[in-house]
């Protein structure tokens, strides 16, 4: 009876639940990994190690306590830097345990240097802020002019960007005049002298366009042109304002609110003048194309006028009709006079014989002879006029179809034509990058890497390569295998639990 209830009591005890070392670790990492999301942390690198696997492992410490990291391959490729022991860092992490020897550790994701990710968090927010705030709208952008006669530049006067625009304008347009507003490109008081600079020469007017930059550093050495009075001083200049900071791959706060951006300041120099040679050549042209535009006209209009010319009698040709009509006229007076003093004179003698005072009589005759060639005058100077005031009427209608008005229409035409051409062309080009941007931002969205980054896993049959979906289709001791957003595993089925 006695061993009878011993047995009885065993029986009565709870069966213990002992966790095996394997078991326990894996429930700790997945108690972890589900209490803490992505998270950023920011401390001192140190225990580096860069293996030929090409994984980087390393410890992330501050004053109190340290962690190990874990930065696979797939993730360094895209880092800007090449880390260091003591470099401050700021990483985008994963809270995990590494299994293997149960130790706590973080899997990062995005690593960047500490000072330059804070700037860059302060510059995506200032850009978002400027950017609701409409300062960066293609409606407010202004147009550069064709041929500027002065080029205001808004730079360091010992930096290399103003002696590679100078050198530029100097090749392509050396007549135009240059205007240096010397200011500091950084340091603590530079984002202040450059707005001023930039409302200094807004007011003095004595500029067509203003180039704005410096060249090329790091983050922090081109932070000024990131500063929002540097963004609002260019968006309230009334002149038009060229951006040119840093190299090609360098964008601040200035390059979207200017009126243009250029990669570098050379390109920006580019940008402001034309080529003296290249416009001398379109200007060659335009002229030949005008000469015989010219040409074709005043043919046209001499072939015009010589009809013209056809219906009306010229006006030498009718004077010199009318001067030997009036000689004519003049000798057929005289004649005629002669006659008519000759048949007076034998009348007068006839009389004479018969009247001794005849005097009345010869003088009404001189009076009417001398009438008639008043009369005769008279008609002469009233035809010579009427020809020279038709001569004055043909000469006004050829000024009044001279082609020099049209010709200036149609050059504003062209202008006008080129302008928006240059318009709707930037319009198109700018529609295409933002669906472009689109499509992609779409194909991201819809990728399955952004569920496996977010800690989610494919499970499959090793065999068949069947996706897993519930425990019913998995047996004990069956091989699967887990596909991960970094990787693979290869793993057995211990055990299965159906809740």
């Amino acid at each position: 009876m006695p061993v009878s209830d011993s047995h009885s009591n065993l029986a009565k005890r709870p069966v213990k639940d002992i966790y095996a070392v394997s078991r326990l670790v894996r429930e700790s990492r997945g108690v972890l990994e589900g209490s803490f999301p992505l998270l950023w942390v920011e401390g001192e690198m140190s225990n580096l190690a860069m293996p030929a696997s090409g994984h980087i492992y390393f410890t992330i410490k501050d004053e109190a306590a340290q962690v190990r990291c874990a930065m696979f391959k797939g993730r360094n490729r895209q880092l800007r830097f090449t880390p260091e022991n003591g470099m401050k860092v700021l990483l985008r992490v994963r809270v995990t345990l590494y299994e293997g020897r149960g130790e706590f550790q973080l899997v990062v994701e995005h690593m960047e240097e500490a000072g330059s990710g804070a700037l860059q968090r302060a510059y995506d927010a200032l850009k978002h802020r400027l950017g609701e705030a409409g300062l960066f709208d293609d409606k407010n952008k202004k147009l550069l002019p064709e041929i500027p006669k002065a080029i205001g530049v808004v730079s360091s006067p010992d930096g290399a960007a103003v002696h590679d625009i100078l050198t530029v304008l100097r090749r392509r347009f050396p007549d135009v005049n240059v205007i240096i507003y010397p200011v500091l490109v950084q340091g603590a008081e530079s984002a202040n002298q450059i707005s001023d600079a930039i409302y200094l020469a807004d007011q003095r007017q004595e500029c067509d366009v203003l180039i704005v930059g410096r060249g090329g550093g790091s983050l922090e050495d081109l932070w000024s042109f990131n500063e929002e009075k540097v963004a609002q001083a260019i968006f309230s200049c009334g002149l038009p304002v060229i951006s040119a900071v840093g190299h090609e791959v360098d964008f601040t706060i200035a390059d979207f609110v200017a009126d243009v951006r250029a990669p570098t300041p050379s390109v920006a120099a580019e940008l402001a003048v034309v080529d003296v040679e290249q416009w001398l050549q379109k200007l060659q042209g335009h002229c030949r194309r005008l000469t015989l535009l010219m040409t074709h006209y005043l043919q046209n209009e001499e072939r015009h006028l010589l009809h013209l010319q056809r219906g009306f009698p010229q006006p030498k040709i009718a004077i010199n009709q009318q001067m030997q009509r009036l000689d004519r006229l003049e000798k057929q007076m005289h004649q005629a006079s002669k006659q008519v003093i000759q048949q007076h004179f034998l009348t007068l003698n006839y009389w004479s014989v018969r009247l001794k005072h005849p005097r009345e009589k010869i003088e009404t005759q001189r009076y009417k002879l001398k009438d008639l060639q008043g009369r005769v005058r008279q008609s002469i100077r009233h035809n010579h006029a009427k020809m020279a005031g038709q001569y004055l009427a043909l000469n006004q209608r050829l000024k009044l179809i001279s082609p020099l008005p049209l010709l200036k229409q149609q050059q504003v035409q062209i202008e006008q034509l080129e302008a928006r051409l240059q318009l709707t062309v930037v319009g198109v080009i700018r529609a295409k990058q933002a669906h472009f941007n689109q499509q992609i931002r779409t194909l991201s969205a819809v990728s399955p890497l952004n569920t496996l980054e977010r800690g989610y896993s494919i499970t499959t049959d090793s065999e068949t390569g069947t996706i897993l979906r519930h425990s019913e289709f998995v047996k004990v001791g069956q091989s699967v295998q887990v596909q991960l957003q970094q990787g693979q595993l290869n793993c057995k089925v211990e055990g299965i639990n159906d809740d």
